[in-house]
């Protein structure tokens, strides 16, 4: 408690001393540090000099109370060991580390009922604002919490009061990676769906089918096989795949991370990559670039998207609208596990 007092009181003198260096009252720097009132701005620029030159540095915390806040931004993922959300998640961090809010993070099960769960949680500790990295909630359901605080989620395409969303485009990303196999010759391509229930895998095979279509190649349900966003998941299906005896040359991966699972089960059957089956996966993961052989994908701007998800949120907490525009569009990595088929 002494020591709090001491800080508290050398705050104060520090406050009278940008006041005395500004020529203006003390309460004037406290309205505005606080921005609890209008304050012309010549008075506002030699309050902003001073402190500059003083070192002077606020409380963020005390000041957020002030304003009724507790300057902490909730952050929801699933799966936070995952390169995934990793990379997001530096990119929110960078963003955030500029600001007065800290981060709180919790992770846990992909389904709706844990997420809601788990925003129930973060009201509960009176966050400020949450970000949703990728969310199976409705859109009903994200509507409602974004009642109580701003909301930004990634991978959506809503925007309604403090509730704002961004997406990447993945069904043209989907027709990226089944186009590039496509053009390298092969007609029996293979795709290793994402979660039946997920957007984002649902895109990607409409983009794998439209790419298809364009390309007059028939589509058949049988070269679908449902797997899931994991190692596990792209191992099990390549397997399945397999045992299903229906021939193919090529696979697209639901993302990087199925594919990776994939390459061992190909691996682990004796089918070489790319010699004998080319793959292509989604994400462009910091790790897909050292795999054996290095990865064909396609990137999306992960980072990005994290920084404009935190930027976003700050736009929503000081009442501005944030920009709809300049989201990275996602492109074709090619490497060294696609080929010519022989």
């Amino acid at each position: 408690m002494k020591t709090r007092s001491r800080s508290s009181a050398a705050r104060a003198s520090k406050l009278v001393e940008v006041a005395r260096a500004a020529g203006v009252s003390p309460s004037t720097v406290s309205r505005i540090l606080n921005g609890t009132a209008f304050v012309a701005q010549p008075k506002r620029a030699a309050v902003e000099a001073a402190i500059a030159r003083l070192g002077f540095q606020p409380n963020p915390m005390a000041r957020g109370l002030r304003q009724g806040r507790r300057m902490t931004i909730g952050i929801l993922a699933h799966d936070v060991d995952s390169p995934f959300f990793g990379t997001t998640l530096r990119g929110i961090a960078d963003a955030l580390a500029g600001s007065d809010y800290a981060p709180m993070i919790l992770g846990g099960p992909s389904s709706a009922r844990s997420e809601g769960e788990r925003i129930e949680a973060l009201l509960a500790r009176r966050v400020d604002g949450i970000i949703v990295v990728t969310s199976r909630l409705g859109d009903g359901a994200l509507l409602r919490y974004s009642r109580t605080v701003p909301m930004v989620v990634a991978g959506r395409d809503l925007r309604k009061g403090k509730l704002f969303s961004m997406k990447v485009d993945n069904v043209r990303g989907g027709a990226l990676a089944t186009a590039h196999l496509l053009g390298l010759g092969h007609r029996r391509i293979a795709h290793l769906q994402g979660p039946p229930d997920h957007p984002d895998a649902l895109e990607r095979l409409e983009g794998y089918r439209r790419a298809l279509h364009a390309a007059r190649v028939r589509f058949d349900p049988g070269l679908v096989v449902e797997a899931g966003f994991l190692p596990g998941d792209g191992l099990e299906a390549v397997e399945r795949l397999l045992d299903g005896g229906r021939p193919f040359t090529a696979i697209f991966a639901a993302n990087d991370e199925c594919a990776c699972g994939a390459r061992l089960g190909l691996h682990r059957r004796g089918v070489r990559v790319p010699e004998d089956v080319s793959l292509v996966g989604f994400d462009d993961l910091p790790g897909s670039r050292y795999a054996t052989p290095p990865l064909t994908t396609v990137r999306q701007p992960l980072e990005e998207m994290g920084r404009r998800a935190a930027h976003s949120l700050l736009d929503l907490l000081d009442e501005r609208k944030p920009p709809t525009t300049g989201m990275p569009e996602v492109e074709l990595v090619i490497r060294e596990t696609t080929a010519r088929p022989r």
